[in-house]
């Protein structure tokens, strides 16, 4: 029988695929201004069984476009605010909330395998690039047959105003995207290459930053290191989030 929380989705998608969402795991690794979208999208749709990674706090500068961030939650981890409200949106989800900064010291700990879904979130160039390797390299041993972890990777979403411009298409056609050619170079350089190919969503919209603005905010003891120096909204962040979701969602239902 269907969560009544979830005859909408189950209007739209069908029972079986509704079936199918309920079982499905995924893993989510960054929930800033992109992956808490990704998050909220899953949970609302049907998926019960959601692992959310993510060494950060709420930060000041996080409010504008993350759904974590309010002024009551500065402070606290992502991971732990996020969690809570999934929660509430559905009490019976299996939320597990890891905070955890995903590198090259914390990877092995994380057995992909596991997942049906793994996707990426990360600032960070080299953990991104070091996640995109390990999850094209994974075979799913949750699922009936073998097959490899289905993965989904966010491009760069700051430094964008139109979110018409906002696409979806296999990361090395990816055309406009600084993050994504910067990654494709390093890939180049190391030799080293994804195993098997994987889509993208991304912008090739390019927008400076305000030249007139000089901001005093100092929050970066919040972010790992990561100094925020790229100005972005949450129309655009939230896109690249729920079309993240968008992705798994219509895989499950059949549709393309």
């Amino acid at each position: 029988m269907i969560n009544p929380v979830f005859d909408r989705s189950a209007r739209l998608l069908g029972p079986e695929a509704m079936e199918r969402m309920a079982r499905a795991r995924v893993i989510i690794f960054g929930v800033g201004g992109v992956g808490s979208w990704t998050a909220e999208t899953l949970v609302r749709t049907g998926i019960t069984k959601l692992t959310i990674v993510d060494a950060d706090r709420v930060a000041v500068s996080n409010i504008n476009r993350q759904l974590p961030a309010l002024s009551t939650t500065v402070g606290e981890e992502k991971t732990e605010v996020l969690r809570r409200r999934l929660l509430e949106i559905n009490p019976d989800a299996e939320i597990t909330a890891i905070k955890c900064l995903y590198d090259s010291t914390t990877a092995s700990s994380f057995n992909l395998e596991e997942w049906d879904y793994v996707v990426d979130a990360i600032d960070s160039l080299s953990d991104k690039a070091l996640l995109i390797l390990k999850a094209t390299d994974a075979m799913s041993v949750t699922a009936s047959t073998d097959r490899p972890v289905k993965f989904f990777s966010s491009m760069g979403a700051a430094l964008k105003l139109d979110p018409s411009r906002i696409a979806v298409a296999e990361f090395w056609n990816v055309k406009g995207c600084p993050l994504a050619a910067a990654l494709r170079r390093r890939f180049k350089k190391s030799g080293i290459f994804p195993r098997r190919k994987f889509k993208c969503v991304y912008s090739d919209e390019l927008v400076p930053n305000h030249p007139g603005y000089s901001s005093d905010v100092n929050d970066t003891a919040m972010t790992f290191g990561k100094v925020a120096v790229n100005g972005s909204l949450m129309h655009i962040t939230a896109v690249f989030g729920i079309t993240l979701a968008s992705l798994i969602i219509r895989d499950l239902a059949g549709r393309k």
